[in-house]
């Protein structure tokens, strides 16, 4: 049995709690219900074929993937209203990507948020996260 056989983003009708707000030939775009409570509007743009990472995806899964994105901002745009957006593709263990199917992130962004104005670089900027190599020099 392989890990497809298993994967939440190959089998999206699966997970009771995980919903597809919009779709198109090789892409979705989804919600899922238990990260709405702090990640208000979130969501991920999965491919319909299985692949580990985004340097798998195809020309039409790109073209798809950026259709879907347009299409999600509409309807967060309308619907939460965020400030900002945060969007990424987190690639390997390191990067903390923990479910191996590629997936864009679309997660919206708030004013009011405890974290505002603190994307993702702000993290890897601190001084805790130099590697060890470095710090030697």
């Amino acid at each position: 049995m392989s890990y497809k056989d298993h994967c939440p983003f190959c089998y999206p009708h699966e997970d009771k709690d995980q919903n597809i707000i919009f779709e198109n030939e090789s892409c979705y775009f989804l919600q899922h219900n238990k990260q709405q409570d702090v990640l208000e509007g979130s969501g991920v743009i999965v491919p319909k074929k299985h692949h580990q990472d985004a340097f798998e995806l195809t020309k039409e899964e790109w073209n798809d993937t950026y259709d879907l994105l347009q299409k999600a901002k509409e309807y967060l745009d309308e619907k939460f209203s965020p400030d900002g957006y945060t969007l990424g593709w987190n690639v390997g263990k390191v990067s903390n990507q923990t479910i191996f199917h590629s997936h864009f992130h679309v997660i919206p962004r708030y004013n009011d948020e405890p974290l505002a104005g603190k994307g993702i670089r702000h993290w890897f900027k601190q001084p805790e996260n130099k590697r060890e190599k470095l710090k030697r020099t």
